[in-house]
């Protein structure tokens, strides 16, 4: 605390934003003037928050999981995390804290707990995790009605994007004017933004991070699209993160890019010696080839997330990898020695960053546990148009396939995933009350 009251009188802060991720990866928390929030060293707040569904309800299951009396948690402020936040009216500052129990403990349901658990794992195995996410979303026109379906924003030509148009610049261009209020808002907020392309769906753009520490990279992707948010509306539009926001667009995702590092020597265990990747680089990519089905509900975490999975949308669907291939949905980019990584492409946009990265660290911490072998890497078109999706279809489906994978359900916490699955069971039961337009058209006369 003595750093963050520094920090705050250094920057003569008047308020503080004392957040959390929730299980969908959300900030809630509590504002706070500093001096009260220096007093509280931290404050409480109700640790029921984690149960809670993105509709505002709750598991089921959630008087199991959580105290009945709906009792506090403890939050301990992470200095590391402490930013200015750029929009706010007044000097803010924004930090990010660990749950703990009254007990002192790491709270289990907490999104932070988990991926410290799984570094955890790796830090006693001598190893780091080296991760670089690379985060896509879209700029939307307003729409304030859910019945209507959504439209690209209009660019400052005032005509919206027709032909596909991946890493155009013009199509960069047309957005400048929220581009450089982005790119000052980072600025600010000292995120580790690297690259900013334009993807192939229309006003659909992609950040990349640049490679560091899980847990603050994590962090900076929970921070990034707090940002990205802000800054449509500051310009009159929206931003979504949605994995497939409109029915005939690519869907957006979140890559990861992977890599482990000795702490004794500092060398990246992945490149080989006498070959291109080493023994263990084989193992990790064993592993997430044989637990990323079980995963996949980690990835994909909505009932929209299984829409972004079609073939002929350029998405992955099966288990392959291959070496700068991107049909796969592993693929190990073009690098020379020290900077051989396996790319994760299975993870929607609209994943926590916290689980997605806990979940593909830990299929790979699996894969070298017990030494599995990968398949032959693919050269060619990992799937077409009519090929079978080897991954569940639903998010009912991916959680039945968690919660049948033992190992996995140990290394992210056997608490945590049966609140995880109460939370997006709930949310799968609300949605499948509702009836959609297409049940209406074809089946309303003709049934």
């Amino acid at each position: 605390m003595e750093a963050v009251a520094r920090f705050l009188q250094e920057n003569a802060i008047t308020e503080v934003e004392s957040t959390l991720p929730d299980m969908t990866g959300n900030a809630r928390g509590k504002f706070y003037p500093t001096q009260k929030f220096l007093s509280e060293q931290g404050g409480r707040i109700p640790e029921s928050l984690l149960v809670q569904t993105v509709t505002g309800d709750w598991a089921d299951n959630h008087y199991d999981l959580v105290d009945a009396s709906d009792r506090d948690m403890i939050l301990t402020p992470d200095a590391t995390t402490l930013r200015i936040v750029p929009w706010a009216g007044e000097p803010t500052a924004s930090v990010i804290n660990d749950c703990y129990t009254v007990d002192g403990e790491l709270h289990p349901l907490a999104s932070r707990s988990v991926l410290r658990k799984v570094l955890k794992l790796y830090e006693d195995e001598g190893l780091q995790p080296i991760i670089a996410p690379e985060v896509e979303f879209y700029l939307i026109q307003k729409n304030t009605d859910p019945d209507y379906e959504l439209k690209p924003a209009v660019g400052r030509s005032g005509r919206r994007e027709t032909a596909r148009q991946s890493f155009s610049i013009d199509a960069v261009n047309e957005f400048d004017p929220i581009i450089d209020t982005l790119y000052d808002y980072c600025e600010a907020l000292e995120l580790n933004v690297d690259t900013l392309i334009h993807e192939s769906g229309p006003a659909q753009l992609e950040i990349n991070f640049l490679h560091g520490d899980p847990l603050e990279l994590a962090d900076q992707v929970f921070m990034f699209k707090r940002t990205v948010r802000e800054t449509a509306i500051k310009h009159g539009i929206y931003a979504t993160f949605m994995a497939k926001p409109m029915s005939h667009e690519p869907g957006s995702s979140m890559h990861i890019h992977q890599s482990l590092i000795d702490l004794e020597t500092q060398q990246n265990i992945f490149a080989g010696t006498d070959s291109r990747f080493s023994e263990r680089f084989y193992h990790y990519v064993g592993g997430l080839q044989k637990f990323t089905p079980n995963a996949i509900s980690f990835y994909a975490p909505s009932v929209n997330s299984y829409r972004r999975f079609a073939p002929e949308m350029s998405a992955p669907v099966n288990m392959k990898w291959g070496i700068d291939n991107r049909t796969t949905g592993l693929r190990a980019p073009e690098a020379t020695a020290d900077a051989t990584r396996i790319e994760n492409r299975f993870p929607g946009a609209d994943s926590n960053p916290y689980l997605a990265i806990a979940a593909s660290l830990a299929c790979g911490y699996l894969g070298l546990k017990k030494q599995l072998q990968p398949t032959k890497p693919t050269s060619d078109l990992a799937a077409e148009e009519g090929d079978m999706v080897e991954l569940a279809r639903s998010l009912e489906e991916g959680l039945r396939l968690l919660e049948s994978c033992p190992e996995l359900c140990e290394i992210m916490g056997e608490k945590f995933v049966e609140a995880y699955i109460g939370v997006k069971r709930a949310e799968f039961e609300t949605f499948h009350q509702v009836i959609s337009s297409w049940e209406r058209e074809f089946l309303l006369l003709n049934v």
